[in-house]
């Protein structure tokens, strides 16, 4: 199936005069979770990031670490797999004319990609639309968040955008991420299969008008709750006229997410200013209605995990695959009135499947679970209204010394993050540093970062804070993050630990606050390489679990529970 549609697009190649063709993972919305999944389509990969580039006689996959392993069993058939922070596409593609849809990319990208190596030709029709028609799903309209949702009124948000633009002098902003305009509008939608994104675009003048570029049908909701007037709204094809009817002189946009054909519109009638949206800052600083959420997401999918956990150990005496259990944890969820649906594709990965770092286990091919075998489970949940992400390794039986100690020594990380002093260290490439550190001390490492910015009811990655060996960005208090060091030994297992944490102030000190709580596997822990500051912190933290849910355990699930602490 895939070599007739590589054949297919290579057919292509002739009459549009190009020797190659770029695929990305996103869609013209730079969607995480795009339904339209044109990478797939050609090349069969299913991680959450990657690039095709697919040639006359060679075809290349560009993957980041997490994902090396699982291109290679999805792809490695019809693409040489490349790690793209090790080799980017400029130093090995040259000299040839490479097609491209300039809806699916910036500038900024394509500059980093490609250099000046190649000769990049934009072409307006996507190729891979052409050779594979995607189904077309009914249109579910936009959705209003009341305001003791989300703590903050639409017009308030536009108030600082307002300020925003008269402090640059600029006349526009162009918000091209789906996930800021659901900030500022206090809107979702269900245009992504894992996070309430409405797919569209909002542009904000100095003056505090908004129009917003969407398909009608979906605005019918927000219309009638006199959001926004529907003389306010346009269709993605009436982009341009739009441009050309607005008076003024400059234009901001941001360069991340403001594709190639979008910048040239804009280009075409206004000078055009590349500044980071600033939604991004904004929306990361989480306020108290949106924290209060947050915990409330946090305790109704802590309690499902904590569920789950009890069954997978104690419980489930029958062989069961990864697909077993992974559904069994979605029903564990699905006790909760207010759990909506995953926010991403549950990683159930038993044995050497936990080391391909997002794992996805399908019908297929669902290994069972054996007794031997160290179980990650990485999931998370829409909430209404919260955003969740968790992840537990689980063991069935007595380890190796050696297991016990790297599982150990990832804890160490993991709490070494959360017990940060963050007036002293406050951005992610610090923090960084002590997740790994104890690691390093035995030589060991892992590829992904520690940890990433999650949204309020949004995406479960958000910037632009992020703990990572890059990132410079200095934490503020409501910013949520991931705290998720691990270890993996390629062909036999992996270790994860996750949970989410906000900046909260405490007596003028910043400090890192537990969302997430769900019991920590303690048969892989090594006690004796513990210090006395771990270990309180490991007692407190599931005599909290405890507190939280023993009144609604039954009585077997609460005696195992209280013999963790």
């Amino acid at each position: 199936m895939i070599k007739k549609r590589i054949e297919q697009l290579r057919e292509k190649f002739k009459y549009l005069n190009i020797q190659g063709y770029v695929v990305p993972k996103n869609d013209e919305f730079f969607s995480e979770y795009a339904v339209k999944d044109r990478l797939n389509i050609i090349s069969n990969f299913s991680g959450s990031a990657g690039l095709a580039i697919i040639l006359k006689l060679k075809n290349y996959l560009f993957v980041d670490g997490r994902y090396t392993i699982q291109a290679k069993k999805e792809s490695g058939n019809n693409f040489k797999i490349i790690e793209i922070h090790k080799t980017l596409p400029y130093k090995i593609i040259k000299n040839i004319k490479l097609g491209f849809d300039p809806s699916l990319f910036t500038k900024k990208q394509l500059e980093f990609l490609f250099k000046k190596s190649v000769n990049l030709v934009p072409i307006n029709e996507n190729l891979i639309d052409q050779i594979y028609k995607t189904k077309i799903y009914k249109t579910k309209p936009f959705f209003s968040l009341d305001d003791k949702i989300v703590g903050e009124s639409f017009k308030s948000k536009i108030n600082k955008i307002s300020k925003y633009l008269k402090k640059y002098k600029s006349d526009y902003l162009f918000i091209s991420a789906p996930e800021n305009v659901a900030w500022i509008l206090n809107i979702r939608g269900n245009d992504n299969p894992n996070s309430p994104i409405p797919n569209c675009h909002l542009i904000i003048s100095n003056k505090r008008k908004i129009f917003l570029i969407s398909s009608k049908k979906k605005t019918v909701k927000i219309i009638n709750s006199k959001k926004i007037q529907s003389n306010y709204i346009f269709e993605n094809n009436e982009f341009s006229n739009l441009i050309k009817r607005l008076k003024g002189k400059k234009f901001i946009i941001d360069a991340k997410s403001c594709s190639i054909s979008n910048e040239e519109i804009i280009k075409s009638n206004f000078k055009v200013l590349k500044k980071d949206d600033p939604c991004y800052e904004f929306k990361s600083i989480k306020n108290p209605v949106e924290i209060n959420h947050m915990k409330n997401a946090h305790f109704e999918d802590g309690l499902a995990l904590t569920k789950f956990i009890f069954w997978i150990k104690k419980i489930n005496k029958k062989k069961i695959t990864e697909i077993d259990a992974q559904n069994k944890l979605e029903k564990f969820r699905k006790l909760s009135k207010k759990y909506l649906y995953p926010s991403f594709n549950t990683i159930a990965g038993s044995g050497a499947n936990g080391a391909i770092v997002h794992y996805r286990a399908s019908k297929k091919a669902s290994k069972i679970i054996k007794k031997n075998d160290i179980f990650l489970c990485d999931s998370g949940g829409q909430y209404k209204f919260g955003t969740t992400d968790v992840t537990r390794t689980i063991c069935f039986s007595q380890q190796k010394k050696n297991i016990k100690k790297i599982f150990t020594k990832v804890l160490k990380g993991h709490i070494a993050v959360l017990q940060t002093n963050l007036n002293k260290i406050n951005t992610g490439k610090k923090i960084d540093l002590r997740a790994r550190k104890f690691l390093k001390e035995i030589g060991l490492d892992y590829e992904h970062g520690t940890g990433h910015g999650v949204g309020f009811f949004l995406n479960v990655h958000e910037g632009p804070q992020s703990i990572s060996k890059y990132n410079s960005v200095k934490f503020k208090e409501g910013m949520i993050l991931s705290n998720e060091p691990g270890y993996y030994k390629k062909g036999e297992y992996g270790i994860r630990i996750e949970n989410l944490v906000y900046v909260k102030k405490n007596k003028n000190k910043l400090c890192f606050e537990n969302l997430t709580f769900a019991p920590i596997e303690k048969e892989l822990i090594n006690e004796s390489l513990l210090n006395k500051k771990e270990k309180d912190y490991l007692f407190r933290y599931h005599l909290d679990i405890y507190s939280k849910y023993s009144k609604l355990l039954n009585q077997k699930e609460r005696k195992w529970l209280a013999s963790l602490i």
